[in-house]
């Protein structure tokens, strides 16, 4: 047996007992458990590149403004469904600076987190129109948002936009659309797990057919404006965060204070309803509810039910970012510049050893670095790829997992420690190595 830093026969033994039929369609928290109980059995330091976890500090803006919220005493106090009217009025501000578009503060509800503001979309969606029950998935994607689709027990369908890119995407989208059972599509910008980005012109595609076929489009922006190949980041001048909202008037934006902000631990974004979309009464909701419109729904019959609201301190955090922001005296996306420079490396070492990118190019350019990337290498499967690579102490996942039809892997860089370069760069010499034998 090949020598690995990670002894074959105990990782062997860790994966074969959580029972993975596949462990190329092993979840992202599966990969975490067994490569945290291999790591601590073996003491051997893992390269944790399967989490897509902020790996920087929290902003200082927003844990001084909860602070403050706190010992004002607002934790004994339940928020308004609706959201406080600092973090609602912030977020529109927010959404006029960096994306140009104008969103009503009513239609910006804070959730506690995307997740569970694509959670409500899907629910609410798929109840508004008899027969349009189904959720499309432009993949790759976030794979728990088909989990989420699971539980809720609605149907999805989804295509690899690999193939389809530019003006192929309309071709192909109204074939989807014409069947006419499609009540949203989904997809994220900065793309999860491939890190390409829809352009202006794919992005009309999809609003002009969502306008043709009365489809809802759910944006999730968890990684705001990370095109680090742009320079997105001044407050209230172009170039904006490209956006479908320039054109339909039915979508959903979800801005995550998670990966932008580093305030993942607080479970704190905003669902951002347009102004049309939120006062749109349909008739599934109104035998289901016996009235309301989209956005009434979504807050006072979804919402509630699910949470009763959003975490009342983590608001005031949110609302105090984004005024930061929008002011140009929190400069965020400098910050979150880091993820690039580390994927810069990463690749650099991955390709260095025979590895290749997956999804390398955006349309005409070379894909941005950020805080995905996706690797393969010549011969294995992604899913193959994925157990060897835990025997060498790295961990990632499939892309099969994200609706991917490609083979390889995605990492994530934000975990990445200034040391680990050099750890990285030995281990996959030795995995180089012993492919060879």
């Amino acid at each position: 047996m090949k020598q690995t830093p990670i002894d074959f026969q105990s990782a062997k033994r860790v994966i074969e007992g959580y029972g993975l039929p596949d462990f190329g369609k092993a979840t992202i928290r599966e990969v975490v458990a067994i490569s945290s109980q291999l790591e601590e059995e073996t003491g051997t330091e893992f390269i944790h590149m399967e989490m897509g976890v902020p790996g920087l500090p929290a902003a200082q803006v927003g844990v001084d403004a909860e602070i403050q919220a706190l010992q004002k005493g607002i934790a004994s106090i339940y928020p308004n469904i609706n959201g406080i009217p600092e973090v609602k009025q912030e977020a529109s501000r927010f959404i006029k600076a960096f994306i140009n578009i104008d969103v009503a503060p009513e239609g910006c509800v804070p959730v506690t987190g995307s997740m569970q503001g694509t959670y409500a979309s899907f629910l609410t969606s798929t109840q508004c129109t008899a027969g349009k029950d189904t959720i499309l998935f432009i993949d790759p994607g976030f794979p728990v948002q088909k989990q989420q689709i699971a539980v809720i027990g609605s149907k999805y369908e989804s295509f690899d936009v690999y193939e389809y890119r530019g003006e192929k995407l309309r071709g192909k989208l109204e074939g989807l659309l014409a069947k006419g059972n499609i009540a949203a599509l989904v997809y994220s910008n900065p793309n999860n797990p491939a890190w390409f980005c829809l352009t202006d012109e794919e992005l009309k595609i999809i609003g002009e057919l969502a306008n043709q076929y009365d489809t809802i489009v759910i944006e999730d922006l968890a990684y705001f404006a990370m095109d680090f190949r742009k320079e997105l980041g001044t407050p209230f001048q172009p170039p904006y965060q490209p956006s479908v909202a320039n054109y339909t008037d039915h979508y959903i934006l979800q801005i995550s204070g998670s990966k932008a902000f580093s305030y993942a631990g607080q479970r704190i974004g905003v669902t951002a309803i347009s102004n049309k979309l939120y006062h749109r009464a349909y008739e599934g909701l109104t035998q289901r509810y016996g009235g309301g419109t989209f956005g009434t729904v979504y807050i006072h019959r979804v919402l509630y039910a699910l949470s009763s609201g959003t975490s009342h301190s983590a608001q005031y955090a949110l609302a105090a970012m984004f005024k930061a922001a929008a002011d140009g005296s929190f400069h965020f996306l400098s910050i979150v510049k880091e993820y690039g420079r580390r994927a810069e490396k990463l690749k650099k070492i991955f390709t260095k050893y025979g590895f290749t990118i997956v999804y390398d190019q955006d349309l005409d350019e070379p894909i941005a670095d950020g805080f995905y990337f996706t690797i393969a290498y010549p011969g294995m499967k992604g899913g193959e790829l994925m157990e060897e690579l835990i025997y060498y102490g790295i961990s990632a996942i499939s892309l099969s997992t994200t609706g991917s039809n490609q083979e390889g892997l995605r990492a994530c860089t934000s975990f990445i420690k200034d040391h680990q370069y050099a750890l990285l760069e030995e281990r996959l010499a030795l995995f180089a190595e012993n492919r060879m034998k």
